[in-house]
């Protein structure tokens, strides 16, 4: 096979992986988009239950020991999947600017078609920036992993303050536990998507 030949062969694979990636990028936001809302709308009919049973007492702490597990179990969950759709949303980012990147070098010429590609180097900071990200680390808190995220955090400091407050009789004391749980939840589920950005190289 003479090198012209190759070349074209070798195109054709890039366009078609370039489309493959392009296609799996769009179905793993999709499925992102769809498991966010599902636990949304999961935890908003849990609300309007909340309502419902708000004006019998006796039924309420019943009602939130049934519910509040399966909320917080269900958003784990959900967090878990959230993470791991962004690391494979990312990684086919990454493939399909070395693709872009290949096109530069040997198509462009002149001109600057997708130069972005081949600028900045290939770190994943400055590839989330050339489709419109942000550079700074707080980036991660706009993802739906880490809105999700945030959604458990009430959740858990909700469960660990009810909790605390059967278990002491105190107020104070419940909310006091309540906020702590939270905020250590909520650094844990932060740090698991920093560790899932750093294994990306970002």
């Amino acid at each position: 096979m003479d090198d012209e030949a190759r070349e074209q062969r070798l195109l054709t694979a890039l366009t078609t992986e370039h489309f493959v990636r392009q296609t799996s990028r769009g179905a793993t936001v999709t499925e992102s988009v769809g498991r966010t809302t599902v636990f949304l709308s999961l935890l908003s009919a849990a609300l309007i239950g909340l309502g419902f049973v708000s004006s019998s007492g006796h039924l309420i702490k019943p009602y939130l020991g049934a519910v509040l597990p399966a909320l917080i179990i269900t958003g784990l969950l959900t967090f878990a999947r959230l993470v791991q759709n962004m690391v494979e949303n990312a990684l086919d980012l990454k493939r399909i600017q070395r693709i872009r990147a290949y096109y530069h070098r040997q198509f462009a010429g002149e001109h600057d078609f997708f130069a972005d590609a081949v600028t900045g180097g290939g770190d994943m900071q400055t590839i989330v920036a050339a489709v419109g990200g942000s550079r700074s680390r707080w980036q991660l808190l706009l993802t739906m992993a880490a809105m999700v995220g945030a959604v458990n955090t009430l959740l858990i400091g909700l469960g660990a303050t009810l909790l605390a407050g059967v278990a002491s009789g105190s107020a104070t004391l419940a909310i006091a536990v309540g906020v702590v749980v939270a905020l250590v939840a909520f650094a844990a589920q932060l740090a698991h998507i920093k560790r899932a950005s750093m294994w990306l190289g970002g």
